[in-house]
């Protein structure tokens, strides 16, 4: 599973790091310089979760996907219901139906 989110497709970004020396020009010094500038990773906050898949044709399926944790707190991410009996209710309300 590579680190990128299943739904919003965000992945780890770089850049670069630096340290400032010296003393401000302010304070009396020669003015910052940068320093240390070395390469970084920026990572999203990926969470593993169980969601709960539609595919093309119309089924759904429970899968482990990681995905963001702004696309679980805006929605997009469905949860599959946790105890099988919920779905024998839904299959019953369906059967009734």
């Amino acid at each position: 599973m590579s680190y990128v989110c299943y739904f919003t497709g965000k992945k780890v970004g770089r850049g670069m790091k630096r340290v400032w020396r010296g003393q401000a020009i302010s304070k009396g010094g020669f003015g910052l310089k940068p320093t240390g500038i070395t390469p970084r990773l920026f990572k999203p906050n990926l969470q593993t979760v169980a969601a709960l898949l539609t595919e093309a044709d119309g089924t759904k399926h429970v899968k482990r996907v990681r995905a963001s944790a702004k696309a679980i707190r805006n929605g997009l991410v469905v949860k599959p219901l946790k105890r099988k009996y919920g779905y024998t209710r839904q299959q019953k309300q369906a059967a009734s139906a």
